[in-house]
């Protein structure tokens, strides 16, 4: 099979039983499944894990695909659903065993420190990480998801209406909406450090 086929080529070869249009969407979707699992899971072997806890559930369901959405949406949408199961999962199991904090849901610390930059500037730059990761876990979840995949993983508004099963114009009021309560919450802590 030739090598960049379209989704609807991809789709018509892995319903028709091709292992060869599986394997290539696997390839064509790895990397954006890999980094959106990341943002969620925070932990390369974790997001490793569920991008393949999302590959495996394409394989299952990708007869009932119906085409309402772009395959790539879809894939990416169960990429999402199965992260924030793995989310729901931890902190169930996190109460009960004791009652120390939820690890971030999102782990922005892979932000590169100046590449030369002196030690007090790398400690800037994790202070600085640090404290954003703080600002974007006090977010409502469903602004969280939203400004996260678009500003961290790229994803166009559309793209993010579509994982999230909302409108364009609902993405844009909570993207706006957590660009509004970052912008008052790292605000309010630069002004306290001065």
């Amino acid at each position: 099979m030739p090598s960049g086929m379209t989704d609807e080529e991809l789709l018509a070869g892995v319903q028709s039983g091709a292992p060869q249009a599986f394997r290539m969407l696997v390839e064509q979707h790895m990397r954006k499944v890999l980094n959106i699992c990341y943002r969620f899971a925070g932990d390369r072997q974790d997001a490793e894990d569920l991008a393949q806890e999302t590959f495996a559930e394409v394989h299952r369901s990708i007869k009932d695909f119906r085409g309402e959405c772009s395959l790539s949406t879809w894939v990416y949408r169960i990429a999402v659903s199965k992260s924030l199961d793995f989310l729901r999962r931890n902190r169930r199991q996190k109460r009960r065993a004791d009652s120390e904090p939820v690890k971030p849901d999102f782990d922005i610390a892979d932000i590169p420190a100046p590449a030369s930059g002196t030690p007090e500037a790398q400690l800037e730059q994790k202070e600085r990480v640090r404290i954003l990761q703080a600002a974007l876990d006090s977010l409502p979840k469903n602004q969280r998801v939203a400004f996260v995949l678009s500003k961290y993983d790229g994803m166009s508004y559309q793209e993010v209406a579509a994982l999230l099963k909302t409108t364009v114009p609902s993405v844009e009021s909570l993207i706006h909406r957590a660009k509004v309560s970052l912008q008052k919450k790292l605000h309010k802590y630069y002004r306290n450090c001065l």
